[in-house]
């Protein structure tokens, strides 16, 4: 129940996120149909991934087909003021793929630790370099054993959908942001 109320928040929060429309992005053949996302996803994910096609054809209708998406793992806690660290590859289609680095910190309602994997859907990335920035927003999450929670960050023109199969105990809702780098740190700021 609280996941699903966290996750119904964030689809609301995202809203007021929302990039320019899809067609405004770049190209067809510069984005990743749905389709694409899924399997991809469903190869990273594994057993986890049922509600991923789900999640995906919710963030695609609300914000068009991404034009890069990242894969990795991450590391969180939380005792009201937390932290969140990761590591994962970006790809897309006309820059290639980059290995990048992500870290950041949170406060709020949250409790609690958890390791994830984790597929990022990247809009409106016109330069991989834009994707180098402090991306702010809401995350919720309810990880009781395993599952899978989504949210919404948005830095200029750039928004990012990270999709996270969470193992752990965590549960809450808390306001951060996630800063990505091309070299590992600790500093979460």
């Amino acid at each position: 129940m609280l996941k699903r109320l966290a996750l119904s928040l964030l689809l609301l929060l995202g809203l007021a996120f929302a990039p320019a429309p899809a067609n405004a992005q770049g190209s067809v053949s510069d984005t990743f149909s749905v389709d694409e996302i899924v399997d991809k996803g469903g190869e990273f994910f594994g057993s986890v991934s049922q509600g991923l096609a789900s999640l995906v054809e919710r963030a695609a209708s609300q914000f068009g087909l991404p034009n890069g998406y990242i894969l990795g793992e991450e590391a969180g806690g939380a005792l009201f003021i937390g932290g969140r660290f990761g590591e994962g590859t970006l790809y897309t289609r006309n820059q290639g793929d980059y290995p990048l680095f992500w870290q950041g910190p949170s406060i709020g309602f949250d409790v609690g630790g958890d390791g994830s994997k984790v597929m990022m859907l990247v809009y409106s990335l016109n330069s991989t370099n834009d994707i180098f920035d402090r991306f702010p927003g809401v995350d919720g999450s309810a990880y009781v054993v395993g599952g899978l929670a989504m949210s919404v960050l948005k830095a200029g023109n750039v928004v990012v959908v990270p999709i996270r199969s969470g193992v752990g105990l965590r549960a809450g809702l808390n306001v951060g942001y996630l800063k990505f780098t091309n070299e590992p740190t600790w500093n979460p700021f």
